[in-house]
């Protein structure tokens, strides 16, 4: 678990009950930086991130309240400078939302558990999905598998 999760008692990597708590809950359990990003949809700055080309083999969850989101497995290079992933690691880890924001018109990738904005789906991806999950480093959280 992250050093932020530590203070936040909605955090779980095995509870997958929706969350559906106020704003001011969430700015009171959350590290400003992560709060910024997963709720009000902020985003990192391209190739900052620590995860944007980090290759460790595991499970990535959700920086805000531990759900659980991609494997290692399905993490690709991509020259967006964000972490990319060709599928999430089970269905309705994630939801979607058309975002239209800054004239442009894509597809917001929120957690599936408690709705922090994660970034973006494209279908520009590998097989065998097509699709490039664009993630914020700051709302993802690694666990490496045992022995690793």
């Amino acid at each position: 678990m992250s050093e932020h999760s530590v203070s936040n008692s909605y955090y779980s990597r095995t509870d997958t009950t929706q969350l559906d708590l106020p704003d001011s809950v969430w700015k009171k359990v959350l590290p400003p930086e992560v709060y910024e990003v997963a709720r009000h949809a902020g985003t990192e700055r391209a190739f900052t991130g620590k995860y944007w080309d980090f290759e460790g083999r595991g499970t990535y969850y959700c920086a805000a309240c531990g759900n659980a989101l991609f494997r290692s497995d399905a993490k690709f290079a991509s020259t967006c400078g964000w972490p990319s992933f060709f599928e999430t690691v089970r269905l309705g880890s994630v939801e979607y939302r058309t975002d239209k924001a800054f004239g442009m018109s894509r597809t917001e990738v929120l957690c599936g558990r408690c709705g922090a904005h994660l970034g973006h789906v494209f279908e520009d991806g590998p097989p065998p999905t097509g699709k490039r999950f664009c993630m914020n480093s700051i709302v993802l959280d690694f666990e490496p598998d045992e022995g690793d």
